[in-house]
């Protein structure tokens, strides 16, 4: 079965709030052939992670790690990199996230308000410019 795997289902591998819902999750993704997971999933585990459970961002670049490193994923990899990027420089692995995907779509300049965002993107030799 190849399944396209939902926010919650990462948490409940992730998070040992549920330990049934934890097992159900756990064997689900085991038995996958493949498991889908979007590069929104992950900005929102991230999200998530943080704000809901307190995570720090270490942690939470070793959770998203785990996930990259199941044996049968499927996702955005150099996207999930770039994220985990910015993360471990102190930043939001969203930032990461949509950075990539600009230049992807074509975008030359990655454009925001956020300072630190511009700041950590600009260290990493990427263009980008704080938004005033």
């Amino acid at each position: 079965m190849k399944l396209a795997a939902d926010i919650n289902v990462l948490l409940r591998v992730a998070v040992d709030d549920d330990p049934h819902q934890q097992r159900v999750a756990v064997e689900a993704l085991e038995k996958a052939e493949l498991v889908a997971v979007s590069l929104q999933t992950l900005c929102e585990f991230a999200w998530v992670l943080e704000r809901s459970y307190g995570v720090a961002r270490a942690d939470i670049a070793a959770a998203i790690r785990a996930v990259l490193g199941m044996r049968n994923i499927a996702v955005n990899r150099p996207a999930a990199e770039a994220g985990l990027r910015v993360l471990e420089a102190g930043g939001d692995f969203a930032d990461g996230i949509i950075a990539y995907d600009g230049r992807w779509l074509g975008g030359e300049i990655f454009v925001s308000f956020d300072r630190r965002a511009v700041k950590l993107l600009a260290a990493q030799g990427l263009a980008a410019r704080l938004l005033k």
